[in-house]
């Protein structure tokens, strides 16, 4: 069964930073072979994605997020990271992590990110 465990979410003030990481286990192929990304959904609202990185085509991320957020994967960890800089009370949510292969699709818990004084 595959697993994607998120971890580094939590509490900051604004302009604080915070580092979420997803690792992968059980995939049906090599990690390498995935597209990863992150969502975010906040309350009220509909899941969006954050950024994304599809094998052979680079990172991709919304405009709200761009210059702040930096998407990165290992792949010989199985993770994928995402740094958030400069952090806004707008930017609190549940963060999911996905990976993608054809029609394989899968999802992380979800790790809660409040931004807050």
């Amino acid at each position: 069964q595959v697993q994607l465990v998120e971890s580094g979410g939590g509490l900051v003030q604004p302009g604080g930073s915070l580092r979420l990481s997803c690792e992968a286990s059980n995939l049906e192929f090599l990690f390498n072979k995935y597209h990863v990304a992150w969502y975010r959904q906040a309350p009220g609202k509909e899941r969006e994605l954050v950024a994304s990185i599809k094998t052979g085509e680079g990172t991709n991320y919304v405009d709200s997020v761009k210059g702040r957020f930096t998407i990165s994967r290992d792949d010989a960890k199985n993770t994928v990271s995402l740094q958030m800089n400069s952090l806004r009370p707008e930017d609190t949510a549940l963060f999911y992590c996905n990976v993608r292969y054809g029609w394989r699709n899968y999802w992380g818990q979800g790790t809660q990110v409040t931004v807050s004084s």
